[in-house]
């Protein structure tokens, strides 16, 4: 399946700021690559859960060197963009079923944390979540999935009496291929969850033709709950992009608006990017070039940050008005 590229372009609403938020050269710990993280802004100051990925180079990579492990590091910041990152990593899961935890989405909910992980283990990749203290210093094993499902963001308040998130399962048995959708689910405690909906399939993404999925825990404004997904587009023709050999995909940032009581409608959405890979930082250098994956999503005033990931290497900012970003979802192209 090929698409138009003339669909690839950010759109005129967003603007990136120039400099990189969190890059491995400002982490005080080993690292190799920072990126997906949890950002949110609580108590007057902005909170960061980051994936930190390190023990190799790009060349020792592509000799055959793996990455050692991943943890997750914790930085904080009074106006978003410079951060201050503890000297040692914050958390990190190994035991005889986890192997690692890695993407965190934060969620403040009635005065409580709620952190979303991916976490590889020995039968699958599992969504997990877990509660963290206020200082973010100890976390406590809420619920995990089933294999295999990923990409879990929780709603920021309780719809119909329930915990909400959204999530994507990766079907390859049933679907044939990479054809990943995003689903809603609900939960009386945050730790038994069921009632599963789609929500959102790659056949509805006109510039996808691979995978999409939640991105950032959802933003309440008064027409829906605005989110922010991936979209992936596949190329076979794509080669090397990045550390690895070949790198066939592009990531996209869409934007969708839902039904405020009844999440798992779609009342909205861009029919083309929020954002593609333009920036010489995004299409080149990264682990994975042409790969934007959006984190986190913070309301100020009338403006939104988004927090992303470019090329799987470090964590960018973008902006754009909120009536800009709903004028998207609403537009009849």
């Amino acid at each position: 399946m090929t698409f138009d590229e003339n669909l690839y372009r950010s759109s005129k609403v967003v603007t990136r700021y120039d400099e990189p938020i969190l890059t491995p050269d400002d982490v005080p710990f080993p690292s190799s690559l920072t990126f997906n993280a949890g950002i949110i802004k609580t108590g007057g100051k902005y909170v960061m859960l980051f994936r930190n990925d390190y023990g190799v180079t790009a060349e020792e990579f592509s000799k055959g060197k793996h990455f050692e492990g991943t943890n997750i590091g914790y930085a904080e910041s009074s106006d978003g963009i410079h951060f201050k990152i503890d000297p040692k990593p914050r958390f990190a899961v190994r035991n005889d079923e986890i192997l690692r935890v890695y993407d965190p989405r934060i969620t403040e909910l009635d005065g409580r944390f709620y952190v979303a992980f991916a976490a590889d283990t020995r039968h699958g990749i599992r969504g997990a979540i877990y509660e963290a203290t206020n200082d973010f210093k100890d976390f406590e094993l809420l619920s995990m999935s089933t294999p295999d499902n990923r990409n879990m963001v929780i709603f920021p308040e309780k719809i119909n009496g329930n915990f909400v998130r959204l999530e994507r399962p990766m079907p390859v048995y049933s679907r044939g291929r990479d054809c990943f959708d995003i689903w809603l689910s609900d939960s009386p405690d945050l730790r038994y969850w069921g009632n599963p909906h789609l929500v959102l399939g790659v056949e509805d993404v006109p510039y996808c033709n691979d995978k999409i999925g939640p991105a950032a825990p959802p933003l309440k404004t008064d027409r829906g709950w605005l989110c922010i997904f991936h979209a992936v587009d596949l190329d076979t023709s794509r080669g090397k992009n990045g550390w690895e050999g070949r790198w066939q995909k592009r990531y996209c940032i869409g934007i969708i608006l839902l039904d405020l009581k009844n999440p798992q409608k779609v009342i909205g959405m861009s029919k083309v990017p929020l954002m593609v890979p333009e920036a010489p930082y995004e299409i080149s250098g990264g682990f994975r070039d042409n790969a934007l994956f959006p984190c986190a999503m913070v309301e100020e005033g009338e403006t939104v940050r988004i927090y992303y990931s470019a090329g799987d290497r470090e964590i960018r900012l973008a902006s754009a008005k909120l009536s800009d970003l709903l004028a998207l979802c609403t537009d009849a192209r």
